[in-house]
């Protein structure tokens, strides 16, 4: 029998936390909003719940993690 190539597997971890727009770029939450919530202000909670791109340095890295979403 032929020999299976091998193939990257998704790490679910960082499929969990990112995820990858039809453009391309690689979006994350923001980190703050589990616990503590009472002393923050409604502004800061909410500017928390917004979704933001990740810096160009890690990209690559993520990607790599994410073999099968759009390049």
């Amino acid at each position: 029998m032929p020999k299976a190539i091998a193939r990257s597997k998704t790490k679910k971890s960082v499929a969990k936390r990112f995820k990858i727009t039809a453009t391309g770029k690689v979006v994350r939450s923001k980190a703050g909003r589990r616990h503590l919530l009472e002393c923050k202000s409604s502004k800061s909670k909410r500017k928390l719940g917004k979704q933001v791109v990740v810096d160009d340095s890690d990209v690559s890295r993520i990607k790599l993690n994410l073999p099968f979403g759009l390049r």
